[in-house]
């Protein structure tokens, strides 16, 4: 006896034995079951998810000899030669070769005949999308009003190359991919019956190959038994689909969270060895990091059956949310640039040093572990008193006019040493706040640019201290940049540069610039109420327009004219808001009305209804009812703007004193409608 394919061993001839159509069985049975039958089925679907199948227990349903029943016996002569494929009133029609009018023809006028042996001559038409243009047009008439004995049963994998006049005509059942659970459950059990043994690690990997597809799964366990010699292992599985071993993929992450470049070219390495597919463990790359995510977003959400839970929520710990996103996102990408690369061995190992320079070794956070009590408590340093500010033959400066010091990034500040030599270490210190020791960095920490006030700023510092009206005399040269030295709390800077000082000519600037604003200053010095009231007039007299947005309530169909043109639509949601008329706002709805209704309007008038509930802060509703619209619509404003400028235009070219002289000397004449408005 020949061997037969499990895909065809295992076919299911009844509507409890199929897998993952539930939908569509509950309603054929209740079809059946009520007697209200259609004359036609379309069936829709991915390649080895059921459609043939649901054919033939469908004609065993209707041509079973113990009556039209959900529940065919399988044993009349009708549902046996049915399963057999040789019931000469059941025809299976492939239209991938059968695609022309002539054979739809054909088949049309052997229709009209009753059946030989049968209740109902049924036609089933295979990826009936392969059909020409001609054939849909030969076969409407019939598949509308068929006779009486005939039923069709169309199926295809691409519904959206059939016309929409044959869709009408059919009761549409789109049947779904098989989830991975469901496949790996039936292998099982047909494993079982079959006595072959199989572990649930390797029939986890054929039902994710299958990719929804159950013949898919049936084929490829065909291959396994045959590739392991009578059993169904997960070495076997492996080695047969090329599919990556996760520990590889565990060892990646790993390898990216210690940043050692070797290791990852060494994994890399070993799967060439392997022959393992590249983009393949790419996918799968991408699989776990989902994985981790959700474990992440969602602790325990994971199967407990997961292969790798324990890696998963190691690798959930040791990578932050947004490392798991950036990985994701450059392995889906890879997968398509790794067609472009040089081999995949290439545009594999390029994927992995990404991940690797886009992750710095010591940037991935690891898991938080308590310190240990061998850890030396940073010293708490108590606020040193700033030394007192003496000056030979210096004036100082009053308190009031005393300008405030330059901020920096650091809250600890140190007295200006005198000593001249420059430190040469890092003095750490650290302040207390709340009970808590902070570690704060000093000033020698931090750049140039950050302890040291730009050239601009100490200048106006400079200049406001020595225009303050509230000082008697301008100080001397020295004593300026004495006084500046002890009020400045910042140390010298980091460079060679003589320090900023004032000199003769800057003081006399100062001293006169102290007069000038102390005579026309309402405080007799103080420049900043001057220049907050000029301000304030300058921006009075730009004299800007103050917009106040209306409320639904406030609107009138004035409003509404320029709200519809200022509205942030596009299309024909913009041409219709153009076109309409505000007629009324009540209980939180909008009454626009329109002249002309389209096979649009839906889609628009959603559009400008979100537009207009973003515009008024509120949760409203539109309603567009149509009728006569009056001259309070943008569009027909815009139109007699239109009209107007036209006729301008027109005035002015027969006024044109170069026309009429052209008229006048040649007999000329201005052709109508040439002339157009700008």
């Amino acid at each position: 006896m020949t061997y037969q394919v499990l895909a065809r061993k295992w076919r299911p001839r009844s509507f409890d034995t199929l897998i993952g159509q539930e939908h569509v069985v509950r309603a054929l049975t209740h079809a059946l079951d009520t007697q209200r039958l259609h004359h036609a089925w379309l069936f829709t679907g991915t390649r080895g998810v059921g459609k043939t199948t649901l054919s033939r227990i469908l004609a065993k349903a209707l041509n079973c000899e113990k009556g039209v029943s959900a529940h065919p016996c399988g044993e009349c002569r009708s549902c046996v030669e049915i399963d057999q494929g040789r019931f000469v009133d059941y025809v299976e029609l492939d239209a991938a070769s059968n695609r022309g009018v002539d054979e739809m023809t054909q088949l049309l006028e052997q229709a009209v005949y009753a059946p030989s042996a049968a209740r109902y001559k049924v036609y089933m038409i295979d990826e009936v999308h392969m059909l020409t243009g001609h054939a849909f047009n030969a076969m409407l008439k019939t598949l509308e009003e068929p006779p009486a004995h005939v039923k069709f049963i169309l199926a295809t994998t691409d519904p959206q190359k059939i016309p929409v006049t044959v869709l009408s005509r059919c009761l549409q059942f789109n049947l779904k991919q098989m989830t991975v659970p469901a496949i790996e459950q039936h292998l099982q059990f047909i494993l079982q019956q079959e006595t072959i043994p199989a572990e649930p690690t390797a029939l986890r990997l054929l039902a994710q190959a299958a990719q929804g597809s159950m013949r898919d799964a049936l084929s490829l366990t065909d291959q396994a038994i045959a590739y392991s010699a009578g059993t169904v292992s997960t070495e076997a599985v492996q080695g047969m689909l090329g599919t990556i071993d996760q520990s590889h993929l565990i060892q990646i992450l790993q390898a990216l969270i210690d940043g050692t470049g070797e290791r990852l070219v060494a994994i890399a390495d070993d799967m060439l060895l392997r022959g393992l597919s590249f983009e393949g463990a790419l996918a799968d790359l991408a699989v776990l990091l989902s994985r981790i995510a959700i474990e992440q977003r969602v602790p325990g959400a994971l199967p407990q059956d997961e292969p790798n839970l324990a890696a998963i929520e190691q690798l959930a710990q040791q990578l932050s949310a947004d490392h798991v996103q950036l990985f994701y996102s450059v392995v889906v990408h890879s997968r398509d640039e790794i067609r472009l690369a040089p081999d995949d061995y290439a545009g594999f190992i390029m994927a992995c040093l990404r991940l690797l320079a886009l992750t710095p070794a010591g940037s991935l956070p690891t898991p938080a572990r308590a310190m240990p009590d061998s850890t030396p408590a940073a010293p708490t340093l108590s606020p040193t008193p700033e030394p007192e500010k003496t000056a030979p033959d210096a004036a100082p400066l009053p308190d009031e006019a005393s300008p405030p010091p330059a901020s920096v990034s650091s809250p600890v500040r140190s007295a200006v040493s005198p000593d001249p030599e420059p430190r040469t270490g890092i003095q750490p210190a650290v302040i207390e706040s709340g009970g808590a020791a902070v570690k704060q960095a000093t000033e020698a920490d931090l750049p140039p640019w950050e302890t040291e006030p730009s050239l601009p700023v100490q200048k106006a510092a400079d200049l406001r201290s020595a225009t303050s009206g509230k000082l008697a005399k301008s100080p001397e040269p020295s004593q300026m940049a004495t006084t500046k030295a002890e009020d400045s709390d910042l140390e010298p800077p980091p460079y060679d540069e003589p320090p900023l000082t004032a000199q003769p000519e800057d003081t006399h600037f100062a001293q006169d610039t102290e007069d000038d604003f102390s005579a026309g200053s309402p405080e007799g010095g103080d420049m900043a109420p001057l220049m907050d009231e000029a301000v304030q007039q300058a921006v009075a007299a730009l004299d800007l327009p103050t917009t106040k947005r209306l409320s639904p309530e406030q609107v009138t169909a004035t409003d509404w004219v320029d709200l519809a043109t200022a509205l942030p639509l596009s299309g024909w949601a913009a041409e219709l808001a153009q076109q309409t008329e505000w007629v009324s706002f009540e209980d939180n709805v909008v009454v626009l009305r329109a002249a002309i209704r389209s096979a649009d309007d839906s889609q628009a008038k959603a559009r400008i209804n979100t537009v207009l509930n973003e515009h008024f802060g509120r949760a409203l509703q539109l309603h567009i009812e149509y009728g006569d619209t009056g001259s309070e619509t943008a569009f027909a404003q815009a139109e007699a703007l239109r009209q107007q400028r036209q006729e301008q235009a027109e005035n002015d070219a027969q006024q044109n004193p170069f026309i009429l002289a052209l008229e006048a000397q040649f007999d000329a004449q201005i052709v109508t409608g040439s002339i157009r408005a700008k």
